[in-house]
Formats: structure tokens, C-alpha cells, sequence
């Protein structure tokens, strides 16, 4: 499946630190597209993995992650508006 990840995490309490973990974690599954942002192809066993880890990490009253899902990239329409960085035009 393709998943597009948005994030936010709360400066309050840490949220340094959280930012840091959930940025890392993201990084291992996903490619890294703009600021909080993240996109790429994914398996069901890769994306609750994903999720496993960063529900250690999110503050359930602070922060919010919010994952789209599609089938397939070609399912997703993206459009551009100013500066264009499609960092994930090299996968297939």
C-alpha cells in the first residue's frame, strides 16, 4: 500500500525530544518529503510496525500523526503548488 504520514508534535513537555524519536522512526519506514511529512510504498506487517513504535513516543493529549492510505501511488493524485521537491519521483 502507499501511505502519506503527516505529523505534529507539541513543544510542550519534551516535544523536542518526541519530535526527534518520531522523525527517526518515520525515516526507517517512509521517505522523508517536507518537514513533517512523509510518503512511500509500505506492507500491512511494515505500517502496524510503524505504528507499534510510535505510540511509544506520541503524547496522546500533545501530538497528532495522521496516515493516508491508497492502494497504489498511481491512486493519488498530487498536486504541486509553489517549489516543487517530489522526492519520491525515483521510486517505480
Amino acid at each position: 500500500m502507499y501511505v502519506v504520514l503527516v505529523y505534529d508534535v507539541s513543544k510542550e513537555d519534551n516535544g523536542a525530544k518526541r519530535w526527534s524519536k518520531i522523525f527517526k522512526i518515520c525515516k526507517k519506514y517512509l521517505t522523508h518529503i517536507q518537514n513533517s511529512v512523509f510518503e512511500g510504498e509500505i506492507s500491512k506487517v511494515q505500517l502496524a510496525n510503524l505504528q507499534q513504535e510510535l505510540k511509544k513516543y506520541i503524547d496522546q493529549e500533545l501530538d497528532s500523526v495522521i496516515i493516508f492510505k491508497s492502494r497504489q501511488e498511481k491512486w493519488l493524485d498530487k498536486e504541486f503548488l509553489g517549489k516543487k521537491e517530489d522526492l519520491t519521483s525515483f521510486i517505480l
